[in-house]
């Protein structure tokens, strides 16, 4: 049986090799959220109800704003071709893909 560690620790290998692999150790236990690498490219695509207009938008041009019901639960963005402000309700597959693709998240609270 061999008894080779699969993933050796980071301890014994040069700082400039990790580099070079992308490859970084992980963080340890207690530090903070560990950031998910999104791609820059990411796109979704969308429709404004006034204008009936249909695009695709970077992550940086959406919100997601997550409440307690789903009234509250929604994802908003500017129309590029009227600037018509838009808003429309998120689901859980909707919330799973925006999250995931990048889109900055707001948890709405609500009062005690």
């Amino acid at each position: 049986m061999n008894r080779t560690p699969l993933f050796p620790a980071a301890g014994g290998v040069r700082p400039e090799a990790l580099s070079a692999t992308g490859i970084r150790p992980a963080p340890r236990p207690g530090t903070g959220p560990v950031p998910v690498p999104v791609p820059a490219a990411v796109r979704f695509r969308a429709a404004c109800p006034d204008c009936r207009g249909r695009f695709e938008l970077a992550a940086a041009a959406l919100r997601l704003a997550i409440g307690a019901t789903r009234r509250t639960t929604f994802y908003t963005f500017t129309c590029p071709e009227c600037g018509a402000s838009v808003r429309k309700p998120a689901g859980e597959r909707i919330i799973e893909l925006l999250t995931g693709g990048g889109v900055r998240t707001l948890r709405l609270h609500t009062a005690l």
